[in-house]
């Protein structure tokens, strides 16, 4: 899967279309990974993302441990492990953590000691910004975005190309209970 960075001011284009993230995070050797519906971009420049992340989740501990987390944009091939790592919590997993209880292969982060999941479509990497009233009240984080990179066979030129990559590349959009729907035609109005 060939790769490119996206240039920042650009980077919130990756969440514009409302796609289901995985939020991965670390602090030390330990990783989660968990789904997340409710994550959309807030800002330009520099570019800021808001993700929901519920208190007693471990992404949220090492989250406050770390100050920073990856969001992942998986496509139609990785349904069945979006809704895998969304089903159980990392701290049901005595020894062993969600990437290696599901065999999910990741990669680093390129400005932040965060796991990225392979196979997806998109990756922002992000730092958080302490806003803790929302963070306690509303389980809202915001990040600033400080890279970002992209599956070039679906996103180029600063824009999605769903059109001419293989339907196994376009993103998910969680509707509850189990069910998906994917990224569908697009329609071209102009830029």
């Amino acid at each position: 899967m060939p790769l490119a960075a996206v240039d920042l001011p650009r980077a919130y284009r990756l969440l514009n279309h409302g796609p289901v993230t995985l939020v991965t995070s670390a602090d030390g050797e330990r990783r989660n990974i968990m789904a997340a519906a409710w994550a959309m971009p807030l800002d330009f420049d520099p570019p800021k993302v808001a993700v929901v992340i519920d208190k007693s989740t471990l992404t949220r501990e090492l989250i406050e441990a770390s100050g920073t987390f990856a969001l992942n944009l998986p496509c139609r091939a990785q349904a069945k492990a979006t809704l895998d790592v969304g089903s159980i919590s990392g701290r049901d997993l005595a020894g062993s953590d969600k990437f290696a209880h599901f065999g999910l292969a990741t990669r680093a982060g390129t400005a932040i000691a965060v796991p990225l999941l392979e196979g997806c479509v998109g990756w922002l990497e992000c730092r958080v910004i302490s806003e803790p009233h929302n963070q306690g009240r509303y389980d809202l984080f915001i990040g600033e975005v400080v890279a970002a990179s992209a599956d070039t066979d679906v996103f180029r030129d600063g824009r999605w190309h769903f059109e001419d990559a293989p339907e196994t590349k376009r993103t998910l959009h969680y509707v509850a209970g189990g069910a998906f729907y994917v990224t569908g035609e697009s329609l071209d109005l102009g830029d």
